[in-house]
Protein backbone atom coordinates (compact mmCIF):
# COMPACT_ATOMS: atom_id res chain seq x y z
CA UNK A 1 0.00 0.00 0.00
CA UNK A 2 0.88 3.48 -0.67
CA UNK A 3 2.59 5.49 2.01
CA UNK A 4 1.19 9.01 2.38
CA UNK A 5 3.47 11.07 3.61
CA UNK A 6 0.98 14.52 2.56
CA UNK A 7 -0.93 13.42 6.18
CA UNK A 8 2.16 13.09 7.89
CA UNK A 9 3.44 16.70 6.79
CA UNK A 10 1.25 18.43 4.10
CA UNK A 11 4.18 21.30 3.75
CA UNK A 12 6.56 18.50 2.32
CA UNK A 13 6.84 19.46 -0.85
CA UNK A 14 9.37 16.69 -2.46
CA UNK A 15 10.69 13.51 -1.66
CA UNK A 16 12.15 10.42 -2.85
CA UNK A 17 9.68 7.25 -3.98
CA UNK A 18 10.71 3.47 -5.40
CA UNK A 19 8.67 2.91 -8.18
CA UNK A 20 6.23 -0.49 -7.41
CA UNK A 21 4.59 -0.90 -10.83
CA UNK A 22 4.23 0.31 -14.28
CA UNK A 23 2.13 0.09 -16.76
CA UNK A 24 2.15 1.90 -19.74
CA UNK A 25 2.26 5.54 -18.86
CA UNK A 26 0.67 4.54 -15.58
CA UNK A 27 2.95 4.55 -12.29
CA UNK A 28 2.68 3.84 -8.33
CA UNK A 29 5.13 4.44 -5.81
CA UNK A 30 5.84 3.10 -2.39
CA UNK A 31 5.14 6.60 -0.86
CA UNK A 32 4.11 9.61 -2.01
CA UNK A 33 3.37 13.18 -1.07
CA UNK A 34 1.41 13.64 -4.30
CA UNK A 35 -2.87 14.09 -3.04
CA UNK A 36 -5.35 12.33 -5.60
CA UNK A 37 -8.52 13.19 -5.05
CA UNK A 38 -10.69 12.32 -2.66
CA UNK A 39 -13.42 13.28 -0.71
CA UNK A 40 -13.79 16.78 -3.02
CA UNK A 41 -10.10 17.87 -2.72
CA UNK A 42 -8.54 18.32 -6.16
CA UNK A 43 -5.39 16.56 -7.26
CA UNK A 44 -2.08 17.95 -6.64
CA UNK A 45 0.24 18.99 -9.47
CA UNK A 46 3.35 17.91 -10.18
CA UNK A 47 6.09 15.77 -11.09
CA UNK A 48 7.37 11.99 -11.02
CA UNK A 49 11.28 11.69 -11.95
CA UNK A 50 11.02 14.63 -14.06
CA UNK A 51 8.05 13.97 -16.09
CA UNK A 52 4.79 16.22 -15.39
CA UNK A 53 1.54 14.14 -14.03
CA UNK A 54 -1.70 14.28 -15.87
CA UNK A 55 -4.04 12.64 -13.34
CA UNK A 56 -3.42 11.16 -9.74
CA UNK A 57 -5.84 8.75 -9.22
CA UNK A 58 -6.98 6.88 -5.76
CA UNK A 59 -7.87 3.41 -6.14
CA UNK A 60 -9.18 1.97 -2.53
CA UNK A 61 -6.14 2.47 -0.34
CA UNK A 62 -3.45 3.11 -3.24
CA UNK A 63 -2.71 5.59 -5.47
CA UNK A 64 -2.11 5.45 -9.20
CA UNK A 65 -0.48 8.44 -11.38
CA UNK A 66 -1.03 9.12 -15.00
CA UNK A 67 2.41 10.61 -16.24
CA UNK A 68 2.19 12.55 -19.53
CA UNK A 69 4.70 10.67 -21.35
CA UNK A 70 6.22 6.66 -20.50
CA UNK A 71 8.46 6.82 -18.05
CA UNK A 72 12.20 6.66 -18.90
CA UNK A 73 12.39 4.52 -15.17
CA UNK A 74 11.52 0.99 -14.14
CA UNK A 75 10.30 -0.70 -11.53
CA UNK A 76 12.81 -0.77 -8.76
CA UNK A 77 14.13 2.84 -9.59
CA UNK A 78 14.22 5.86 -7.13
CA UNK A 79 12.49 8.45 -8.68
CA UNK A 80 12.24 12.62 -7.20
CA UNK A 81 8.22 13.67 -6.31
CA UNK A 82 7.34 17.15 -6.75
CA UNK A 83 4.51 19.18 -6.07
CA UNK A 84 3.55 22.46 -6.80
CA UNK A 85 3.37 23.97 -3.37
CA UNK A 86 1.63 27.19 -4.54
CA UNK A 87 -1.59 25.35 -5.75
CA UNK A 88 -1.37 22.66 -2.89
CA UNK A 89 -0.54 25.44 0.32
CA UNK A 90 -4.07 27.61 -1.92
CA UNK A 91 -5.75 24.54 -1.50
CA UNK A 92 -4.98 23.47 2.09
CA UNK A 93 -6.37 27.09 3.28
CA UNK A 94 -9.70 26.87 1.34
CA UNK A 95 -10.16 23.56 2.90
CA UNK A 96 -9.54 24.96 6.11
CA UNK A 97 -11.66 27.63 5.33
CA UNK A 98 -14.67 25.24 4.02
CA UNK A 99 -14.93 23.53 6.92
CA UNK A 100 -15.26 26.60 8.98
CA UNK A 101 -17.78 28.20 7.03
CA UNK A 102 -19.60 24.73 7.05
CA UNK A 103 -19.80 25.06 10.49
CA UNK A 104 -21.04 28.71 11.26
CA UNK A 105 -23.34 27.49 8.59
CA UNK A 106 -24.47 24.94 9.75
CA UNK A 107 -24.68 26.03 13.01
CA UNK A 108 -26.88 29.27 11.79
CA UNK A 109 -29.32 27.57 9.37
CA UNK A 110 -29.59 23.84 10.87
CA UNK A 111 -27.89 22.55 7.68
CA UNK A 112 -29.83 19.19 7.03
CA UNK A 113 -28.84 17.80 3.68
CA UNK A 114 -25.07 18.67 2.21
CA UNK A 115 -25.30 17.46 -1.29
CA UNK A 116 -21.69 18.12 -1.93
CA UNK A 117 -18.77 19.73 -1.28
CA UNK A 118 -15.50 20.79 -3.50
CA UNK A 119 -11.86 22.29 -2.83
CA UNK A 120 -10.01 23.71 -5.93
CA UNK A 121 -7.18 25.66 -6.02
CA UNK A 122 -9.26 28.83 -6.83
CA UNK A 123 -12.77 28.70 -4.62
CA UNK A 124 -14.10 25.71 -2.03
CA UNK A 125 -18.05 25.36 -2.83
CA UNK A 126 -20.30 24.08 -0.56
CA UNK A 127 -23.42 23.08 -1.84
CA UNK A 128 -26.99 21.86 0.39
CA UNK A 129 -30.35 21.56 0.33
CA UNK A 130 -31.89 25.12 2.20
CA UNK A 131 -35.78 26.32 1.07
CA UNK A 132 -34.73 29.62 0.40
CA UNK A 133 -32.35 31.69 -1.18
CA UNK A 134 -29.21 32.45 1.83
CA UNK A 135 -28.54 35.86 0.38
CA UNK A 136 -28.97 37.41 3.35
CA UNK A 137 -27.01 35.79 5.46
CA UNK A 138 -23.76 35.43 3.44
CA UNK A 139 -22.31 39.22 5.07
CA UNK A 140 -23.28 38.06 8.91
CA UNK A 141 -21.31 34.68 7.99
CA UNK A 142 -18.39 36.32 6.33
CA UNK A 143 -18.03 38.42 9.45
CA UNK A 144 -18.47 35.34 11.86
CA UNK A 145 -15.69 33.34 9.77
CA UNK A 146 -13.84 36.02 9.68
CA UNK A 147 -13.41 36.67 13.50
CA UNK A 148 -12.96 33.30 14.35
CA UNK A 149 -9.95 32.61 11.85
CA UNK A 150 -8.20 35.89 12.94
CA UNK A 151 -7.78 34.96 16.21
CA UNK A 152 -5.18 32.38 16.08
CA UNK A 153 -6.65 28.62 16.57
CA UNK A 154 -4.51 25.27 16.05
CA UNK A 155 -5.82 23.31 13.68
CA UNK A 156 -4.81 19.36 13.91
CA UNK A 157 -5.55 16.25 11.54
CA UNK A 158 -5.51 12.76 12.90
CA UNK A 159 -6.35 9.21 12.55
CA UNK A 160 -9.29 7.81 13.79
CA UNK A 161 -9.33 4.51 12.01
CA UNK A 162 -5.63 3.98 10.97
CA UNK A 163 -6.18 0.70 9.25
CA UNK A 164 -9.25 1.27 7.12
CA UNK A 165 -7.79 5.12 6.53
CA UNK A 166 -10.21 7.56 8.37
CA UNK A 167 -8.72 10.72 9.56
CA UNK A 168 -10.19 13.52 11.81
CA UNK A 169 -9.84 17.38 11.14
CA UNK A 170 -10.03 19.29 14.71
CA UNK A 171 -10.22 22.94 15.37
CA UNK A 172 -11.01 24.90 18.28
CA UNK A 173 -14.55 23.14 19.12
CA UNK A 174 -15.07 22.32 15.32
CA UNK A 175 -14.43 18.77 14.53
CA UNK A 176 -15.38 16.84 10.93
CA UNK A 177 -14.13 13.92 9.45
CA UNK A 178 -11.49 14.53 6.72
CA UNK A 179 -8.82 13.35 4.88
CA UNK A 180 -7.40 15.98 2.94
CA UNK A 181 -4.64 18.45 3.17
CA UNK A 182 -4.63 21.62 5.97
CA UNK A 183 -2.89 24.69 7.16
CA UNK A 184 -1.88 24.16 10.95
CA UNK A 185 -3.57 27.71 12.32
CA UNK A 186 -6.37 29.60 11.72
CA UNK A 187 -3.71 32.90 10.55
CA UNK A 188 -2.42 31.09 7.77
CA UNK A 189 -6.22 31.11 5.78
CA UNK A 190 -6.19 34.76 5.51
CA UNK A 191 -9.38 36.40 4.48
CA UNK A 192 -12.83 35.22 3.84
CA UNK A 193 -14.80 35.56 1.10
CA UNK A 194 -18.43 34.31 0.58
CA UNK A 195 -21.09 34.34 -2.48
CA UNK A 196 -24.01 32.85 -2.83
CA UNK A 197 -25.35 31.28 -6.35
CA UNK A 198 -28.60 29.56 -6.72
CA UNK A 199 -28.05 25.81 -8.47
CA UNK A 200 -31.79 25.07 -8.51
CA UNK A 201 -34.97 24.98 -6.69
CA UNK A 202 -34.59 24.26 -3.03
CA UNK A 203 -30.54 24.24 -3.50
CA UNK A 204 -28.30 26.67 -2.39
CA UNK A 205 -24.46 27.09 -3.11
CA UNK A 206 -22.11 29.25 -1.42
CA UNK A 207 -18.53 29.77 -2.96
CA UNK A 208 -15.16 30.27 -0.97
CA UNK A 209 -12.50 32.65 -1.88
CA UNK A 210 -9.73 33.29 0.51
CA UNK A 211 -7.59 36.59 0.06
Amino acid sequence: MTKKLFWEDPYQTECEAKVVEIEGKKVRLDKTIFYAFSGGQASDKGKIGGIEVKEAIKEGKEIYYILETEPNFKVGDNVKVEIDWNRRYKIMRLHSATHIVYHFLSRKLGIKKLIGSNISENKGRIDFEYPEAVTKYIEELEREVNNFISKPTKIETFFTDEKNERRMWVCGEIKMPCGGTHVKSTDEIGKVKLKRKNIGRGKERIEIRVE
